[in-house]
């Protein structure tokens, strides 16, 4: 296995980490019950995609 002749300033280490971070995911809004839902997912509270039934849900009561 290779081995570093040299230690790598903290400067270096930092600059190449800058792309390692967490990111916010998209949010938008279902249209047809309005609830906030991740992009090109299927809405958690009505189970529509795209204005279209994708997931049937379960009616609890």
């Amino acid at each position: 296995m290779a081995h570093p002749k040299r230690k790598q300033s903290k400067t270096r280490r930092d600059k190449r980490r800058t792309h390692d971070k967490a990111v916010m995911p998209a949010l938008g809004i279902c249209s047809n019950c309005g609830a906030t839902v991740k992009l090109h997912t299927v809405c958690g509270e009505c189970g529509y995609y795209r204005g279209k039934l994708a997931v049937e849900k379960e009616i609890t009561a």
